[in-house]
C-alpha cells in the first residue's frame, strides 16, 4: 500500500512539473541585449554612408546576417558603399555562436563584452543530493518518479537558442580631431613566458565596440522556428546603433 502511494505521488509530481513547463513556456519569447551602448554623432545627409562587413566564425557557416543588416541600415536613411574610403561609418560584425544555450551561458557571454571568450552551448548541471531513506519502498518510489520525470521531460523540453555577435563601429574623425590607436598583444612563449608587443599609430577613425546577444525560448523549440525572430532581433539591435 505504501509503495503504491509513493509511486502515485512520484508520477503525479513528474506529470505536474512537465505540464507546468509545457504551459509556462508555450509562447515563443525572444530577447535581444547589448553589452554596451554606442552613441554616434549625428551627421549631414550627404555623410550618411556606411560600409558593412559581417563575418561568421561560428560552427554554422551557412548563417548569413549581412543582407538583413544592410537592408535595415538603408531603411534608416543611410547609403551603403563598397569602398571603406567612401564611408563615414564602418560596421564590422562577427557572429561567434549559434545554438542551444542556457541562461547562465548567455549571462556570461554578455557580461564578458566584446572580444571575450564565448561559453559553449547548453550547460547541463547535475546536482548531487544526499538522501536519507527509511525503507527501500521510498527509494523504489523515488526512482520510479525520477524515471517518469525523465520521460515527461522528453515530451516537454524547455529549449533556448542564442546567437552571439561582436560588433565594431568605426566613425570617421572630424577635421582637426587627432585619434591615436594603441594595440597590445601578449604572445605566449613556452609554458610560462610571454612577450608583449605594443604598437601606436594615428588613425582617421573613432572606434566603438559592443556585443549583441539574441535569445529565443519555448518548449520543444526548433531552430528553424526560432531563426526568423533571432535574426530580426539582431538586425534591429545592430541597425539601431545608427
Amino acid at each position: 500500500m505504501r509503495f503504491a502511494v509513493v509511486l502515485l505521488a512520484g508520477l503525479l509530481a513528474a506529470g505536474c512539473a512537465a505540464m507546468g513547463t509545457a504551459i509556462g513556456k508555450r509562447k515563443l519569447e525572444v530577447e535581444t541585449l547589448t553589452s554596451h551602448t554606442v552613441f554616434l554623432d549625428p551627421v549631414a545627409a550627404d555623410q550618411r554612408t556606411v560600409f558593412v562587413q559581417v563575418r561568421n566564425t561560428s560552427d554554422q557557416p551557412e548563417f548569413d546576417l549581412e543582407a538583413e543588416v544592410g537592408a535595415a541600415i538603408r531603411a534608416k536613411g543611410y547609403r551603403l558603399v563598397d569602398d571603406p574610403a567612401d564611408a563615414q561609418f564602418l560596421l564590422q560584425a562577427n557572429v561567434l555562436q549559434i545554438g542551444v544555450t542556457s541562461p547562465t551561458a548567455t549571462e556570461q557571454n554578455l557580461g564578458g563584452g566584446f572580444g571575450s571568450a564565448v561559453v559553449g552551448g547548453a550547460v547541463g548541471a547535475g546536482v548531487g543530493r544526499a538522501v536519507s531513506t527509511e525503507t527501500s519502498t521510498i527509494i523504489a518510489g523515488a526512482l520510479i518518479g525520477a524515471a517518469a520525470e525523465g520521460l515527461s521531460g522528453a515530451w516537454f523540453e524547455d529549449v533556448t537558442y542564442s546567437i552571439t555577435t561582436d560588433v565594431q563601429i568605426s566613425e570617421r574623425a572630424g577635421q582637426g580631431v587627432l585619434v591615436t590607436e594603441t594595440t597590445d598583444q601578449k604572445l605566449v612563449q613556452g609554458s610560462a613566458g610571454h612577450r608583449i608587443i605594443a604598437a601606436s599609430q594615428a588613425s582617421d577613425w573613432k572606434r566603438y565596440q559592443t556585443r549583441v546577444i539574441s535569445t529565443a525560448n519555448r518548449v520543444n523549440l526548433d531552430f528553424e522556428d526560432a531563426e526568423p525572430d533571432l535574426v530580426a532581433g539582431l538586425t534591429r539591435a545592430i541597425a539601431g546603433i545608427f
